[in-house]
């Protein structure tokens, strides 16, 4: 890819920051690209040019703080390899493989396959492989999330993904300070452990509230205008992507604390001295885990990139 130059964004006009940087962008060749340089992490902006220009761009941090953060944003050729989000999203028994090889599909789906296995220190051949075989699986037992309406899809986050986290953080959070207490002494990562669990477990809390009162409502008003071929209202916060982005956002948050806690606990090992409630704990940050993924790669990846596109093509009656 050609590196063109360097956008010192400090130097614009706040209001004229978004705009500048979506000119430059739009006035790229296919392969071409700038970077940015910022005094703060410009990941808003990475949300931004997802919804509005979707899966056309690389992004690339060169510096990240604590003063001077620098991206590098290209413009992706034609015909681009298809991304680890899309192929979970197509097929749930290749979500299956990337999870259990530790592939993120979820925060950051718009990786290339050969980028997702590279950041995984996986070969790709021997993913590519895996892949294979998992289109051999029988299919007659799987969900097919990205055939679902986006009413319907909401329901079951709600009634799968958001009610698992309601039942499950008080007590995960409750054995995490049980067993830091007990065996902290002679496991010291058992007390940071503890106070991820109670950060990532208030997170997911409030993040599902805020789900649950703003942005699924929406989109389920948006189906059911679609249904009856109606127009429908911008609601307070303007265009869907105004909360679509904060939710990634919290996704990005909720999956740094959730790899804090497996790279602390070593992958859920228990040590030869670990008690039962220290077993029970590890277990259940391993189930919470893997839930948690496949709970942002349902959003990251099928609700909200099609909420997105269903808003863009309704017409809007002004609020």
């Amino acid at each position: 890819m050609a590196h063109t130059h360097q956008l010192d964004v400090t130097q614009i006009p706040p209001k004229l920051k978004h705009p500048t940087i979506f000119q430059h962008f739009d006035e790229l060749k296919e392969g071409d690209s700038f970077s940015i340089l910022n005094d703060h992490d410009p990941k808003p902006l990475y949300y931004q040019l997802l919804a509005e220009r979707g899966d056309t761009f690389t992004w690339e941090y060169k510096q990240q703080g604590p003063q001077w953060w620098e991206v590098e944003i290209g413009k992706k050729k034609l015909h681009e390899p298809q991304t680890v989000g899309a192929i979970a999203a197509s097929d749930q028994r290749k979500a299956n493989v990337f999870l259990k090889l530790g592939i993120d599909f979820c925060c950051h789906g718009s990786k290339t396959l050969d980028e997702a296995c590279r950041d995984a220190g996986l070969q790709i051949e021997e993913v590519s492989k895996a892949l294979a075989e998992a289109e051999r699986l029988p299919e007659d037992r799987l969900h097919h999330f990205d055939e679902w309406e986006l009413d319907f899809l909401c329901d079951y986050i709600v009634n799968v993904h958001h009610k698992y986290v309601s039942n499950t953080a008080p007590m995960l959070r409750e054995l995490s300070e049980k067993v830091a207490q007990r065996h902290g002494a002679s496991h010291p990562e058992l007390l940071p452990i503890a106070q991820h669990v109670a950060a990532l477990t208030s997170e997911m809390l409030s993040h599902q509230i805020k789900e649950e009162r703003i942005l699924f409502p929406f989109i389920k008003e948006m189906v059911k205008c679609a249904r009856e071929n109606r127009s429908f209202q911008h609601p307070p916060f303007g265009t869907i992507e105004n909360p679509v982005n904060m939710m990634m956002m919290d996704h990005d948050e909720a999956a740094k604390l959730m790899k804090a806690i497996h790279d602390t606990s070593g992958g859920y090992q228990v040590p030869e001295d670990g008690c039962e409630s220290y077993r029970l704990l590890y277990q259940k940050l391993d189930e919470f885990e893997k839930d948690l993924y496949q709970h942002i790669h349902l959003e990251n990846n099928i609700l909200f990139p099609k909420a997105i596109e269903m808003e863009k093509q309704k017409n809007v009656v002004a609020g």
